[in-house]
């Protein structure tokens, strides 16, 4: 495996430190990690030590949950469901960074039904946050009982719904390459929005399957996108179609980034083509339940007794699939 330059996504933030400092297991200070030196992998501009001990040698208090409305209910497809839902204004503000996310549950239930779901869209003049939800199992049928002027508790805010954000953050005066399918047409509206901020063009390759329509199309009206509806799977391995067109993309030199947005079969078999080509990013599909690194269940485990919690760990790619151990 070669160098890898990790990150925390919470790292200097106002939840930082967190209970795996307390735990002796934070991902960028050294010394709350079990060492007895100073080596912070990742210099975040403020000391974690510093601050763990200025709290009393204890966590910061981590994130809440808002008694919430729902504003608006719409069902989609037959099995996808999208929310709007009115927020605090600070948690409308967190959220609006590619790669946001929340947890959702419905009212008087345990938190073993909150669900992790990707933000789609913010309205920072209503703090509106809009999400889109396959209807898939018991947490979100759970929600797919509440209705209109309801309630929903929402906990939040978790930035790292995606990996290689660097490489978003800091394409400018570029081209970009976003390929979508089925729900993962959702999650991508944030990034296109950065990318254009930041005077990107970009090209949209979409798959709709398993759905008829384009889910995510309304907040995309705005922007002069080129789209192209394009086949990406069969039998689990990239279409003939898409790769050509990809790399008749890459070829021209302008563009420097290729995100993908999507189940992690795809990002995966994306990543083993394209990543000795192009820039990349992708979703972070972990399955998540606490969503503060403590639960163990969106923890990976890799070679050389790696242990990468990715509700928090932020790495490229590459090195998100790279030594990666199945069993």
């Amino acid at each position: 495996m070669k160098y890898e330059v990790r990150d925390c996504i919470d790292a200097g933030t106002e939840f930082c430190p967190c209970h795996l400092a307390a735990a002796n297991e934070c991902i960028i200070c050294s010394q709350l990690s079990g060492k007895s030196f100073c080596d912070c992998i990742n210099w975040k501009g403020t000391c974690i030590l510093q601050e763990y001990s200025s709290n009393g040698s204890n966590p910061k208090a981590q994130r809440k949950s808002y008694n919430a409305q729902i504003e608006d209910r719409i069902m989609l497809e037959e099995e996808v469901l999208k929310l709007k839902i009115k927020v605090p204004r600070k948690l409308a503000q967190d959220l609006s960074y590619p790669g946001s996310y929340i947890f959702i549950r419905k009212p008087n239930t345990m938190q073993f039904y909150d669900t992790p779901i990707s933000i789609m869209h913010v309205d920072l003049d209503e703090n509106i946050i809009t999400v889109a939800i396959e209807i898939r199992g018991i947490k979100t049928k759970n929600i797919l009982a509440l209705g209109k002027g309801e309630k929903i508790l929402v906990r939040g805010p978790f930035w790292n719904g995606i990996f290689g954000l660097k490489n978003i953050y800091t394409l400018k005066n570029s081209k970009a390459i976003i390929a979508a399918r089925g729900i993962g047409a959702a999650p991508m509206v944030p990034v296109i929005d950065k990318l254009i901020a930041n005077n990107n063009q970009v090209v949209l390759l979409l798959d709709k399957t398993p759905f008829n329509s384009f889910i995510s199309e309304e907040y995309l009206k705005k922007y002069n996108i080129e789209i192209h509806d394009i086949e990406m799977l069969e039998k689990g391995e990239l279409t003939e179609e898409f790769i050509n067109y990809v790399e008749d993309l890459i070829k021209n030199k302008e563009f420097k980034l290729l995100h993908c947005s999507a189940a992690d079969i795809l990002s995966y078999k994306i990543t083993k083509k394209f990543q000795d080509s192009i820039k990349l990013s992708c979703c972070n599909n972990a399955k998540m339940c606490c969503g503060e690194g403590v639960c163990g269940s969106c923890s990976s485990r890799y070679s050389g007794h790696i242990v990468k919690r990715l509700c928090k760990v932020q790495c490229e790619p590459s090195n998100l699939f790279e030594g990666r151990r199945l069993i």
